[in-house]
């Protein structure tokens, strides 16, 4: 690989409802640290009219166009994945991507998800109980959530989703590396009762975003003593967030996981590793002005 100094990375981000994404920001002001040339783009599926059905297409032309890489978010993480030549072992083992890297004329998926969750947990959440675990969606980033919350030690994850089958997908494909005892399915009519013996509360579903306003989850259903994440970052503050405050529960924010992330995804696009410290205080200063 070309040295930082002299090195032009043409990268992008593909989902629907981006256009006030920080991803790009982000990845360039490291960029600029680096002495990178990097111009990141926005595929924002929704202003294009895109569906699953273009990602063949959206990858040849990236592919001919000269990108090094992509992101993919809400909703083609698992949508994409039929349609790479590689996968990682992550990638592979969780049937979910968020980046794409180009090389050698070989489009390999990865998965930066999980890895970006773990160390936001770890980082602000080290001593926080996970006897029982709620996890709220089944999709490309909830499969990576729910991997690496298993991997951090809870003794039993319930996943609830709307669509249920693919909630029982996700819990049998958890089943064979971690075993059936620590994994389950809940029904959406009983998240009352689940989150009542509950230590703590995971939201990956996009309910929270700018797009998708509001709440999963009643605020009668949380306490002060559980924890709640929520994987959502833009807002910052989520509604799940402030009832969850509100009733005196410790409160981890998706900020934290969207950095962790991009640092991996950064290094798979450039060969060069980020400053996950610097970048989180980028993305602190980019969500207080509202970018």
């Amino acid at each position: 690989m070309t040295s930082p100094q002299q090195a032009q990375v043409l990268v992008g981000l593909i989902g629907a409802g981006i256009g006030s994404s920080h991803s790009p920001l982000l990845h360039q002001q490291e960029a600029d640290r680096q002495g990178i040339r990097l111009l990141y783009t926005i595929i924002d599926s929704d202003a294009y009219g895109l569906t699953a059905d273009d990602l063949p297409g959206l990858l040849r032309w990236a592919r001919t166009l000269g990108y090094r890489g992509l992101n993919v978010t809400y909703p083609f993480k698992q949508q994409i994945v039929r349609y790479l030549d590689r996968l990682s072992a992550e990638a592979k083992t969780l049937g979910a991507v968020n980046t794409v890297v180009f090389a050698d004329g070989i489009a390999c998926g990865h998965n930066t998800d999980a890895v970006g969750f773990a160390r936001n947990f770890d980082r602000n959440f080290p001593d926080a109980p996970r006897n029982t675990v709620v996890q709220l969606g089944a999709g490309g980033a909830g499969s990576a959530v729910a991997h690496a919350m298993l991997t951090l030690g809870a003794r039993h994850l319930t996943v609830v989703d709307l669509d249920t089958a693919k909630a029982h997908r996700l819990a049998g494909l958890l089943a064979t590396e971690f075993g059936t005892g620590r994994i389950a399915v809940g029904a959406p009519a009983h998240l009352s009762t689940l989150l009542a013996g509950a230590d703590g509360l995971i939201n990956t579903t996009p309910i929270g975003m700018a797009h998708h306003p509001g709440s999963p989850v009643a605020p009668g259903d949380l306490r002060s003593d559980m924890w709640v994440a929520d994987i959502v970052y833009r807002p910052a503050d989520t509604a799940l967030l402030q009832a969850a405050r509100a009733a005196g529960a410790a409160t981890l924010p998706g900020a934290g996981m969207s950095v962790y992330q991009a640092v991996a995804a950064f290094e798979h696009f450039t060969g060069v590793p980020a400053d996950a410290e610097t970048m989180l205080a980028d993305s602190a200063e980019l969500l207080r002005r509202g970018r």
